[in-house]
């Protein structure tokens, strides 16, 4: 999307036209503009500043604040370490490392294969069964650094299929 082709410029005017009404649609276009494409680049924020009469600062802004939302594309698999307090004292750095280890990325960043992307988040409300890791919204509870392999494998054996 880094070139917005013409189809993806009627379909993010086709989102924003949808909240034309709303007194505040910028997080509904977002929101479904960041489920159809996954990410929301500076040049999708350029149009729907166009199309909306809301700045790109405050667009980029709101992109920038959420973490649900993002400036590039992510991976197929998005393994959200939760860091919050609970995960945290139970062990959550150290299998977020295990993840980066395996890998050969940090958070915030994706496989060049495209397959898999790392998210450290603040808190998922999975405290009672910290420490947690959410992927594709699938939640993995009581984690422990030996399971991220299996984890990894089952993944990477299933072609992408989970």
């Amino acid at each position: 999307m880094a070139h917005l082709s013409e189809a993806a410029v009627v379909k993010i005017n086709e989102i924003c036209d949808r909240y034309i009404s709303e007194p505040t649609p910028l997080m509904m276009i977002l929101s479904d503009i960041q489920k159809e494409y996954g990410y929301i680049p500076l040049e999708v924020q350029e149009l729907v500043s166009e199309r909306t009469g809301i700045s790109v600062a405050e667009i980029y802004g709101v992109v920038t604040f959420y973490s649900f939302f993002s400036l590039k594309p992510k991976g197929k698999y998005v393994i959200g370490c939760c860091l919050g307090t609970a995960c945290y004292v139970k062990g959550a750095q150290q299998i977020i490392d295990k993840f980066s280890d395996i890998l050969g990325i940090k958070p915030g960043e994706t496989t060049e294969d495209g397959l898999f992307t790392i998210d450290a988040l603040r808190c998922i409300g999975a405290c009672g069964i910290a420490p947690a890791v959410s992927i594709n919204g699938t939640v993995y509870p009581k984690m422990t650094v030996d399971s991220v392999p299996k984890i990894i494998d089952e993944y990477k054996a299933n072609g992408g299929a989970q």
